[in-house]
């Protein structure tokens, strides 16, 4: 039997939330791997002393992102930040329709990791909030540039077939790990408004949140744009030097 127009128009608009709804998901679960494996470190290592080691804290955060990235990149992208989605949308690389599925899954999943958390672990007072132990510009300036640099690489082995592809959980990751070795006894390089708010709520520290909002939003947006504009033009086919 022959469809009508208007049945043939809903069964796409079904078929592409379907869609978003399995990118949501991924994006869900990438998330959530990402606070629950990093955040519960922290809370671990203030609720069991001597049972986790700081300067294993970073390599966490770098190894859940590495693995996540594997896991669901080929689904959702992996993003897994909501500074990420916007650059993305902004270089468009990313619908801008799909921001509000993505933000809603990826602050939920922050949300909802910490609550698992805090009923599988003893009572303490860390839940991995970022504090700036640094003056609030030097702060803002921090989580901007690390954010930059975090962007900067998800974009180009993301959106560029000449980067390694087969390499970006290990670079993704990489430079997470990085960042949080080197901000992370300055403002705890967060680089994630979604990794920061949970963690801020439950602990009642709102008064520098802004920071892990503007600082990753700003240094992802420049990164993305800085990257579309040194890529090269994929027409000039015998550019030297990138092409």
């Amino acid at each position: 039997m022959l469809r009508s127009c208007g049945d043939y128009r809903s069964g796409i608009k079904e078929n592409r939330m379907l869609r978003i709804s399995h990118k949501a998901a991924a994006e869900f679960i990438g998330t959530f791997a990402l606070v629950f494996a990093g955040c519960g470190s922290v809370m671990v290592l203030e609720r069991m002393p001597g049972a986790i080691s700081p300067l294993a804290i970073p390599i966490i955060f770098g190894l859940v992102i590495a693995c996540m990235v594997y896991a669901v990149g080929h689904i959702s992208g992996a993003h897994f930040n909501p500074a990420v989605t916007l650059a993305f949308a902004i270089a468009r690389h990313f619908p801008k329709k799909e921001i509000p599925a993505y933000w809603l899954a990826q602050f939920g999943a922050s949300f909802a990791a910490l609550v698992l958390l805090s009923f599988l672990l003893p009572a303490g007072s860390t839940y991995g909030a970022t504090i700036p132990k640094i003056d609030v510009i030097p702060a803002l300036i921090t989580e901007a540039v690390l954010s930059f640099f975090l962007m900067f690489v998800i974009i180009s082995v993301a959106t560029d077939t000449r980067a390694e592809g087969t390499m970006a959980g290990v670079a993704i990751g990489g430079i997470v790990a990085v960042c949080a070795f080197v901000g992370g006894p300055l403002t705890g390089a967060s680089m994630n408004p979604a990794r920061s708010l949970a963690p801020a709520l439950f602990e009642h520290r709102m008064l520098d949140l802004w920071i892990y909002f503007i600082g990753p939003f700003i240094g992802t947006i420049l990164a993305a744009i800085t990257y579309e504009w040194i890529r090269c033009d994929p027409k000039k086919q015998n550019a030297k030097g990138c092409c």
